[in-house]
Formats: C-alpha cells, structure tokens, sequence
C-alpha cells in the first residue's frame, strides 16, 4: 500500500508471474498479459483515472446498456 497524503490510503494490487527455470520470456509475457486481461487491471486503472458525477455515471451505464441489447438484438436477427 501506498499513502498520498495523510490518511489516504489506496492499494495497488499487481499481476504477478514468476517465470520458471528455462522458460522463454515471451512464454511469461503471454502468461502475463492473460492474467491482466483476467483481473481486469486496465479496466480499473480506466474506471478509476477520472470522477463521474452521479448523473453522468448512471447516463454512461445506461448508454452501455443500450449498446448491448443493439448488440443482442442484431445478433439473434442473423
């Protein structure tokens, strides 16, 4: 954990790969990236890297979840 300032405390959790005895780096490098993928690290750094006011936050969700059921709908037509 890392403080900012006073009584702030954030946590940063990391994705961690140990590369074994032999093993070529690109091999730890794709083990890494899955990992990443797969706590959804870049999406929290996104989620977290500006404030949303209440209203405009509840605006994006639902703006999200009309682009989904566009999506669904276009697929169960094909």
């Amino acid at each position: 954990m890392t403080s900012l300032s006073g009584n702030v405390w954030r946590c940063f959790f990391l994705a961690e790969v140990r590369v074994q005895e032999g093993e070529p780096l690109e091999n730890a490098l794709r083990r890494f990236k899955r990992k990443v993928q797969t706590e959804d690290i870049i999406k929290e750094v996104k989620r977290h890297s500006f404030y949303l006011k209440p209203g405009e936050k509840k605006r994006v969700k639902e703006a999200l979840a009309r682009k989904r059921n566009r999506k669904k709908v276009r697929k169960e037509q094909d």
